[in-house]
């Protein structure tokens, strides 16, 4: 009867199985690491003085044109609270990631993965919704802030709203892109790897997002259409970037994954930038779109087609004894 009792009560505390084995393993292990704790505490500590700091200095929104989502610059014009939000969330918290593909990796447990009936992708997208997920666990800590400000006064709903959106996009972004970067092996092309994310996302992120804005003086419509294909677009090339460093085998026909990934960085925003002007800033999330769709698929492991016979098994034929 206990036992029956421990069962029932343990699978009703458990996380589902619909979020996967790799993603339950992943926040199990990572809500009692360091890397979530600490930044947890800091965040709600640096949020109480966030807090004070606004209640004397009054008004602290400053008027944007440009309230949108993904807009960086509105994380200085929306005073303290929203800069220690984005620097905890954006930037601290996913750097964690920087060492989560390595550990699989370093240790050979990679391999062991693969041998299940889970695919590269299931390996890095449970490491993705771990992390996002943990930074987004430690945002959602900060819900009760938002409403203090709001019936303080002074405060734009659709900007804060925008501003909240804009977290859970650019954490994302970061997160995937951590680790991607962390399937290096030493700490030096990690970061080299991260900066090189970085600006490649800045970079594209200039003509789709300004040339939206400025068709139609706000941001409306097609700004937050190419926000969202912003988005999807450098989360899948992080993770495609991770998914190229756990491939087991690489034909001499093949260039090495990693390899292509690195050129999609580099030359993504030099594509986006030319398909958005031949299209007069009309197009530009078009282009987006073609570099995640290139992200996809360009670590494809290949196959051969299905009218091709299967080789026959290398094994020894049976000797007839006499």
């Amino acid at each position: 009867m206990i036992n029956s009792v421990s069962k029932s009560n343990y699978k009703q505390d458990d996380l589902s199985d619909y979020f996967g084995a790799m993603t339950v393993k992943e926040l199990r292990q990572g809500m009692r690491r360091g890397m979530f704790i600490y930044p947890f505490i800091f965040i709600q500590l640096l949020s109480v003085i966030a807090m004070s700091v606004e209640f004397q200095l009054g008004d602290v929104e400053v008027y944007s044109e440009m309230t949108g989502v993904l807009n960086p610059a509105l994380f200085f014009e929306s005073g303290p609270f929203w800069m220690v939000a984005g620097v905890v969330c954006i930037l601290l918290m996913p750097m964690g990631g920087l060492a989560l593909m390595s550990e699989e990796i370093d240790d050979g447990n990679h391999e062991l993965l693969l041998m299940t009936p889970m695919t590269r992708w299931r390996v890095v997208s449970g490491k993705f919704f771990s992390l996002w997920g943990l930074c987004m666990v430690t945002f959602v800590s900060l819900l009760p802030y938002l409403i203090v400000r709001y019936f303080i006064g002074g405060i734009d709903p659709w900007r804060n709203v925008a501003m909240g959106l804009s977290v859970v996009s650019f954490s994302a972004v970061m997160c995937a892109g951590a680790i991607g970067a962390s399937v290096f092996k030493s700490y030096f092309h990690r970061i080299v790897m991260m900066v090189l994310f970085t600006f490649s996302m800045m970079l594209s992120w200039l003509a789709p997002m300004f040339s939206s804005f400025m068709i139609s003086d706000a941001c409306g419509v097609f700004y937050h259409l190419n926000a969202v294909a912003f988005t999807v677009c450098y989360t899948l090339i992080g993770l495609a970037m991770a998914r190229s460093g756990i491939r087991l085998v690489v034909t001499n026909y093949e260039v090495k994954p990693g390899v292509l990934i690195i050129g999609l960085l580099i030359f993504a925003p030099v594509f986006i930038s030319i398909f958005t002007g031949m299209t007069f800033g009309f197009g530009g999330i078009v282009g987006v779109l073609g570099i995640a769709c290139i992200a996809w698929n360009v670590d494809m492991t290949p196959k051969a087609p299905s009218w091709m016979a299967e080789p026959r098994s290398n094994v020894p034929e049976e000797v007839e004894s006499r």
